[in-house]
């Protein structure tokens, strides 16, 4: 009797979980949304395409061993700009900041809240071989604009720009200032970006709004979403750079002992990648799944709207697939290089090899060396910090600054789903956070795989429609700042 009692508790038990599961998902879904009119903006394409052309033929290459970076080249980038903008050059405020850094203030009725337009004008290198056109001719063919620079991040910057000079041209007053912060040394974590910060905080300036590369729109980010979705980053994983070290007795590989240096590191390397950080949905991530996972396919619903339940499923399926998915949910570590001996028939004293972790909220780079260090359990190994950088702070969900970049977006893709997100790379906007919650990364463009693909990468190119797109985005953006 005592038996049957207990197996119908067990079932009452178990349809109370499928009862609260599936109740939960019904609730979980998409809540109706303010309706704003689409104000139309004009946009002078020709000048947006060729200004951007002019700017793409500037080799602003960035690099670490400053023999290897040609001064002249931006040089002829910064003497470009008052050449192309003129409005904004007798109208804003302009200084240097640094070498590199550019700062723009176009004044507004207040200059309580200012809205901060972010970009970079240096770009990664080429290897001019693998290019289809050659990457600083701008070539314009076909309604696509070639060049290294045209994604990352000329074209927002143009953008910016231009959207800034028509509106000046118009005699547009803007509630608040409107700063335009743009850097020659982001691709290679330069400096510009944190003194421009540094002048912020000196003069007691706090933005209403920092906007800077991100997140883009763009399709099959989430699983069962089919809609575009516009990802606006609200926080961005921190970077850390570690070096594994072994150092022993060397010798002859004809007489190897049971464990070589490299043997004991590829150890320790297999410890790490078979024991990954643990799962963890910090508040960017969640923002993301909560907007998102409500307009998937009702399994995909009933996951993300019972974590409490599925996350031991989801841990799983992320530590066996990888990717962007698992990167949201947890701290990554991906070897990348390994250092032994000159010769393949020596072992070597010492050997290494490197890691590159991307940290999510919530942990630190101390944390995570910790991490490290107990997972491999084995003394003899050092690991060391090569660089490292704290995940940034996350910005605030729905604030006046937040509202007025989603309404740009809407305004610019009606299809689009606007989502926050967690980047995984590092910006020269994590710098902001240290005097603002209000820091908002996207890239104003509707990119394809094989588009996001070609940044940092070959054959990097813009459609015209891209570049209209992108300053009508600015447009809408300024106007309501």
């Amino acid at each position: 009797m005592i038996g049957v009692y207990i197996g119908i508790g067990i079932a009452v038990a178990f349809l109370a979980l499928v009862a609260v599961v599936l109740v939960r998902t019904i609730l979980f879904k998409v809540s109706a949304q303010e309706i704003h009119e689409i104000e139309a903006v004009d946009v002078n394409v020709e000048k947006a395409v060729l200004d951007l052309a002019e700017m793409i033929k500037c080799k602003t290459v960035s690099n670490s061993n400053k023999s290897l970076e040609n001064e002249a080249e931006f040089d002829k980038f910064k003497s470009l700009l008052p050449r192309i903008f003129p409005n904004i050059y007798e109208k804003c405020e302009f200084e240097y900041v640094g070498n590199r850094g550019l700062l723009y203030r176009y004044a507004g009725k207040s200059s309580d809240a200012p809205t901060v337009l972010m970009a970079h004008y240096d770009v990664v290198s080429v290897e001019e071989s693998l290019w289809e056109k050659p990457p600083f001719d701008a070539v314009l063919e076909n309604g696509v604009l070639w060049g290294r620079g045209t994604l990352d991040t000329k074209g927002t910057l143009n953008g910016a720009m231009q959207a800034l000079e028509a509106l000046i041209g118009k005699g547009f007053i803007p509630e608040n200032d409107i700063y335009l912060a743009f850097a020659g040394d982001e691709e290679i974590n330069g400096s510009a970006a944190s003194m421009i910060v540094d002048l912020f905080e000196k003069r007691g300036i706090t933005p209403g709004a920092v906007v800077d590369e991100g997140g883009a729109v763009v399709r099959n980010v989430f699983p069962g979403v089919k809609e575009p979705c516009a990802l606006v980053g609200i926080a961005e994983k921190g970077m850390l750079n570690v070096e594994f070290a072994y150092s022993g007795n060397g010798g002859h590989s004809s007489s190897p002992k049971p464990h070589t240096p490299v043997g004991k590191l590829s150890q320790a390397c297999v410890n790490i990648e078979n024991h990954p950080f643990k799962f963890h949905v910090c508040d960017a991530t969640r923002s993301m799944l909560n907007t998102l996972a409500k307009h998937s396919t009702f399994v995909y619903r009933m996951i993300f709207a019972n974590l409490w339940l599925f996350s031991p499923v989801l841990n799983l399926i992320c530590k066996k697939s990888g990717g962007e998915l698992n990167a949201l949910l947890r701290t990554t570590c991906a070897f990348t290089q390994m250092k032994g001996s000159k010769g393949i028939n020596v072992i070597p004293a010492s050997a290494s090899m490197g890691a590159n972790l991307r940290i999510i909220p919530g942990e630190t780079v101390e944390s995570a060396i910790e991490y490290l260090k107990k997972t491999i359990n084995n003394p003899e190994i050092t690991i060391s910090k090569i660089y490292g950088n704290n995940p940034s702070v996350v910005s605030a969900v729905g604030s006046d600054g937040w509202n007025r970049v989603v309404n740009a977006i809407n305004g610019t893709w009606t299809d689009a789903i606007v989502s926050p997100y967690l980047m995984f790379a590092c910006s020269d906007s994590r710098h902001w956070g240290r005097i603002s919650n209000k820091v908002y990364r996207f890239s104003a463009m509707a990119l394809t795989n094989e588009e996001r693909a070609s940044i940092h990468g070959n054959n990097e190119k813009i459609p015209v429609e891209t570049v209209k797109k992108t300053v009508e985005f600015y447009l809408r953006l300024i106007k309501q700042s």
